[in-house]
C-alpha cells in the first residue's frame, strides 16, 4: 500500500517523510485488523491506497487550504478519513476527529495510540450538538468526506469554522448537481463557494468543494439534530419561494 501511495502523492508534488509513511502503515495495519471484526470500510484492500489514503492527502497540494498550525475538525470521520491521514502527514495541524458512533471512536483512539500521534483528539458527538459548544467558530478548517449532500454538509461544517477559515467537502461526480443548493446554504451560514477542485486521480472523478467563511454563522444554525438532513437549507429556501 505504501509504495503505491507514494507514487500517487508524488504525481501531485507531495512527498511524505519517513515517519509519516511509517505511521500510515501502522494505521493501515490496524484498520485491516479491526475491519475484520467490525464494519469500518467496504473499500477493497487493493483500492485503499487510492480511494482512502490518496484521496485524503491529495488536497494538501492546495497549500492555501492548510495553513501552518491550523486547527482542523473532521466531521463524520468514520474510520478516520480524511482527518487521520492529514494529521499524520502534517503533524503541525491540530486535528479533532468527530463521529457519532462510539465503536468508531474506540477504533480512532486505538489508531492514535498505535501511531503515537500527539496532535489528534477524538470527540464522540453529533455535529449539530458539538458546534453549539466550545468548538463553535474555533476551527480554521472543517472537513468531511462522503457524508452528505453539499447543502447538508454546509450546516454540519460551517458553524465550526472561524471567519476567514474554510469548509472542505470531498465529493464524487454528483457534486456538480449539488453546487447550486450548497452555495445557497453556504450564504445563509456566512460563507461563499470557491472554485471546485478536481483531484488528480486517473479514471475517477473526485473533487473538493471549498467554502470560505466571510461572516459569523447566526445562532439559529445548526438546527437541532437530524433537521439539516431532513430539511436541507438550500432546498428549504427553494420550496419557500415556490409557495
Amino acid at each position: 500500500m505504501i509504495e503505491e501511495l507514494k507514487k500517487i502523492l508524488q504525481s501531485a508534488g507531495l512527498t511524505p517523510d519517513a515517519m509519516a509513511l511509517e505511521r500510515l502503515a501502522d494505521y493501515h495495519a490496524l484498520l485491516l485488523d479491526w475491519n475484520s471484526r467490525m464494519d469500518l470500510t467496504n473499500v477493497p484492500e487493493a483500492e485503499m491506497a487510492l480511494r482512502h489514503y490518496g484521496d485524503s492527502l491529495l488536497p494538501l497540494a492546495h497549500r492555501e487550504w492548510f495553513p501552518e498550525g491550523a486547527r482542523l475538525i473532521d466531521v463524520g470521520t468514520g474510520a478516520g478519513f480524511p482527518g487521520l491521514p492529514l494529521a499524520i502527514a502534517r503533524p503541525d495541524l491540530q486535528v479533532t476527529l468527530l463521529d457519532a458512533q462510539r465503536k468508531r471512536c474506540d477504533f480512532l483512539q486505538a489508531a492514535i495510540e498505535k501511531t503515537g500521534l500527539s496532535n489528534v483528539t477524538v470527540l464522540h458527538a453529533r455535529a449539530e450538538d458539538a458546534s453549539r459548544g466550545a468548538l463553535r467558530e474555533r476551527m480554521d478548517i472543517a472537513v468531511a468526506r462522503a457524508v452528505a449532500p453539499l447543502n447538508v454538509l454546509c450546516e454540519y461544517l460551517l458553524p465550526f469554522v472561524r471567519v476567514g477559515g474554510r469548509a472542505l467537502c470531498w465529493k464524487g461526480p454528483a457534486v456538480r448537481e449539488e453546487i447550486a443548493a450548497g452555495t445557497r446554504a453556504a450564504g445563509i451560514l456566512g460563507a461563499r463557494a470557491e472554485e471546485l477542485a478536481r483531484l488528480p486521480i486517473e479514471g475517477r472523478e473526485h473533487y473538493v468543494q471549498p467554502f470560505f467563511k466571510t461572516e459569523k454563522t447566526v445562532r439559529q444554525y445548526p438546527r437541532k439534530s437530524g433537521m439539516p438532513a431532513r430539511q436541507p437549507l438550500g432546498e428549504a429556501v427553494e420550496k419557500a419561494k415556490t409557495k
